[in-house]
C-alpha cells in the first residue's frame, strides 16, 4: 500500500469519527433590562414592554424597584432559568430652579434609549480609584421639557476607561395625562455638549 493511499484511508477515518462525535449545544439565551418587583421574599423581573419574567430559582437579593442586567434562559411559559443578575445604578429625575451649578464632567456616549418608564444610558469614564456621581435633573423653568445629565468625577485621579450602565426613572415628566411627552436630554461630552430628542411614550 502506497504513502498516499495511506493517507488518504486516514483522512477518511478521522473525518468518519468527527461526524459520529456529538456536537455541544448550550441553551439559547437572553440578555435584558429588568425592573425588580419584590412581593415578600418573592421575585419577578418585569421587562420594559411589561412582560413579568418568573425565576424557577434565585439567591439574589434586591430591592423593589432595582434595575439589573437580566442574562436568562426561557424554560416554559415566563418561567426562566437566570443565568447571571446584575444590579445597575437606579435614580430618578430630580427638579430644579437654577442649574447654574451643574458639575458636568464630560463622559462618552455608548448608547442612550427609553425603555418603559425609564431613561436608559450607557456612557465610558476614566475611573481611578474614587467614586463617581451621577444624577439627573431637570430645568423647571424651560417651557419645554429639558433633562441634564450630571456626572462629577469627585477629584478622581485618570485612570482607565470604565463603561456605567444606568437607569434614571422620568414618569414625573409626563404630567397628569398618559401622553407621549417629548424631551430633550443635554450630556456634557468630550466633543461638547450633545442634545439628544427622545420621547417618553
Amino acid at each position: 500500500m502506497t504513502i498516499n493511499r495511506i493517507t488518504s484511508l486516514s483522512i477518511i477515518l478521522i473525518l468518519l469519527i468527527g461526524c459520529n462525535k456529538e456536537i455541544l449545544r448550550h441553551d439559547d439565551f437572553y440578555v435584558d433590562l429588568i425592573t425588580v418587583k419584590k412581593n415578600g421574599e418573592l421575585y419577578r423581573f418585569e421587562l420594559d414592554n411589561g412582560r413579568l419574567l418568573i425565576p424557577d430559582k434565585t439567591e439574589y437579593k434586591g430591592n423593589e424597584g432595582q434595575r439589573a442586567i437580566l442574562n436568562y434562559v426561557p424554560l416554559k411559559g415566563d418561567t426562566i432559568k437566570i443565568n447571571q443578575i446584575s444590579n445597575i445604578f437606579t435614580g430618578a429625575v430630580t427638579k430644579e430652579n437654577s442649574l447654574e451649578e451643574l458639575v458636568k464632567d464630560p463622559v462618552k456616549i455608548q448608547s442612550v434609549w427609553v425603555g418603559g418608564s425609564y431613561l436608559n444610558m450607557i456612557v465610558e469614564t476614566y475611573y481611578h480609584s474614587k467614586p463617581h456621581k451621577i444624577a439627573l435633573f431637570q430645568d423647571i423653568n424651560s417651557p419645554t421639557v429639558d433633562l441634564y445629565f450630571s456626572h462629577s468625577k469627585e477629584e478622581d485621579p485618570l485612570g482607565y476607561p470604565k463603561i456605567i450602565y444606568m437607569s434614571f426613572l422620568i414618569n414625573s415628566i409626563r404630567g397628569d395625562e398618559q401622553v407621549p411627552t417629548p424631551f430633550t436630554l443635554f450630556i456634557e461630552t468630550f466633543d461638547g455638549l450633545r442634545e439628544t430628542p427622545l420621547i417618553l411614550k
